[in-house]
């Protein structure tokens, strides 16, 4: 077993827990492209539901067995199954129900490694799932079927490493001005003023939004949003629910400026997100 592979194994026996989950650490070769790779397989029937809130994770799931039920903001209905899927991100949360036979290996791309290893327009995964066939090509389908006849996660995880370091040796490479900017508003905690990215690099805050919404998938301006909530939620951990001291410190103007893109984004309050965690 790799030494950065974190194992996350649960009994069958207990009556509340249902899953095995294996966790890898990507090679130093995709640091800013791959955050990690998972495997997850579940291990006793019954219907279970997660909601994810708005993150900069782009995944790809590629599923060996029960499809996914999935809803961008909504309870996920009949209509709305996905096995192997890539997502692009959504500024709201994601509600997921799986029922019992879920198995899968899922990459979780920054937005600018999806960009560069999908070699799509993100704009075309925003909001949405598309296939793997229409995110990677057939490449992508041979890539599940090797996925699937491997021996064990460590193997499934070398294959996949493998398959992101070949794909990007032939990727293009990313704009440096939208790469800038995109690591701006993160180091600024989403706090950076749109206008004065664009003055930077010289462009029209118009052309900078559409450059970016090609990258990323979302303009620069909800990439500020998700990340300033990212970072309440954050602190809310450390800062005893000090509400009103989070906005300030996160740069909303004032709480409930907060609570309105708390709903927005996780579909609670502040409080009520609170209580879950």
């Amino acid at each position: 077993m790799s030494d950065e592979t974190e194992r996350h194994r649960q009994d069958n026996r207990s009556p509340v827990l249902h899953f095995e989950m294996v966790r890898r650490k990507p090679a130093a070769s995709l640091a800013g492209i791959v955050t990690d790779i998972c495997g997850y397989r579940e291990t006793r029937p019954g219907h279970f539901r997660i909601v994810e809130y708005a993150s900069l994770t782009v995944p790809l799931v590629i599923s060996f067995a029960e499809a996914f039920a999935i809803g961008l903001g909504h309870t996920p209905g009949d209509n709305d199954r996905y096995a192997s899927f890539a997502a692009g991100l959504y500024a709201g949360p994601v509600m997921i129900e799986s029922f019992g036979a879920a198995c899968c290996v899922q990459v979780n791309f920054t937005p600018l490694g999806a960009r560069q290893v999908f070699g799509l327009p993100m704009s075309e995964l925003r909001d949405r799932m598309v296939g793997l066939d229409d995110a990677l090509g057939f490449d992508g389908i041979a890539l599940r079927e090797r996925l699937g006849e491997a021996s064990d996660w460590d193997a499934r995880f070398d294959i996949a490493e493998n398959y992101l370091a070949r794909r990007l040796a032939e990727a293009n490479a990313l704009s440096p001005e939208i790469a800038w900017a995109y690591r701006t508003v993160i180091a600024s905690g989403g706090r950076t003023r749109i206008a004065a990215l664009a003055g930077e690099i010289g462009w029209s805050r118009k052309h900078l939004a559409a450059k970016f919404t090609d990258a990323i998938g979302i303009g620069p301006k909800t990439l500020s949003r998700i990340v300033r909530f990212n970072r309440a939620l954050s602190l809310s951990k450390r800062q005893n629910d000090d509400w009103a001291g989070i906005a300030a410190d996160c740069g909303y103007a004032d709480q409930a400026h907060l609570v309105r893109e708390f709903r927005q984004l996780a579909g609670e309050t502040p409080t009520g997100l609170a209580a879950w965690m």
